[in-house]
């Protein structure tokens, strides 16, 4: 293989979840008295960390949102996820096929910890899942499109930046792939191709990722 690890982004990738906190984000902005739509959701923040909403928000309306806003929006979500969620078509056969090759693998997402871990256990895909393949932008100072999240990933997994490769669904994904130095694969099942050009190589079925890691 070419790689020495494959970092994965989790919303959107391994974990059908976008539709679901974005439609909720929309939601629950507009509620705030900031008219949001869920494409308005999914062009700004897809693929972010929760400062990066309190930040647009600051910057375009000069409010700050709620203490509780991250509180109350992640309880929203999880209990969204317990009804709905559903893991990425094809991330199943993706992940026992590189358990099973021993290639290393972990992924590195925007979400805390625990939106990662619910995410996870709600899809059965916790069972692929250890301590030590689990990296979030809390472990960091920033969170994409900064590179220190994937920084942090590769050095806690002890591989060099240029033998990683990423697999992201999102620009600020890429833009932060890109900064670490890193290979990005752009997941295109959801975000247009157009919006992921800075990505290595586009690919649209999850189950076609081993092919073309070789």
């Amino acid at each position: 293989m070419r790689y020495d690890l494959v970092i994965f982004d989790n919303d959107g990738v391994l974990v059908d979840s976008e539709p679901i906190s974005n439609r909720l984000l929309a939601a629950y902005l507009t509620e705030l008295g900031h008219p949001t739509s869920y494409e308005e959701s999914i062009r700004d923040y897809m693929g972010s960390a929760m400062h990066r909403v309190h930040d647009l928000v600051h910057e375009r309306t000069g409010q700050r949102l709620p203490d509780d806003f991250d509180d109350v929006f992640h309880g929203r979500v999880f209990a969204a996820f317990e009804r709905e969620l559903r893991p990425v078509a094809g991330a199943v056969q993706v992940l026992e096929k590189l358990a099973a090759d021993g290639v290393p693998y972990c992924v590195a997402s925007s979400g805390s910890h625990e939106r990662i871990r619910v995410g996870h256990r709600t899809t059965g895909l916790d069972r692929w899942f250890d301590e030590g393949r689990v990296f979030s932008s809390q472990d960091v100072g920033r969170g994409k499109p900064a590179p220190d999240l994937f920084l942090h990933a590769a050095a806690r997994m002890g591989v060099p930046p240029r033998r990683c490769v990423v697999v992201e669904d999102s620009p600020l994904g890429v833009q932060a792939a890109n900064a670490a130095g890193m290979d990005v694969y752009g997941f295109t099942a959801m975000t247009p191709a157009a919006r992921l050009t800075g990505a290595s190589r586009l690919f649209s079925d999850l189950e076609d990722l081993p092919d073309l890691l070789v």
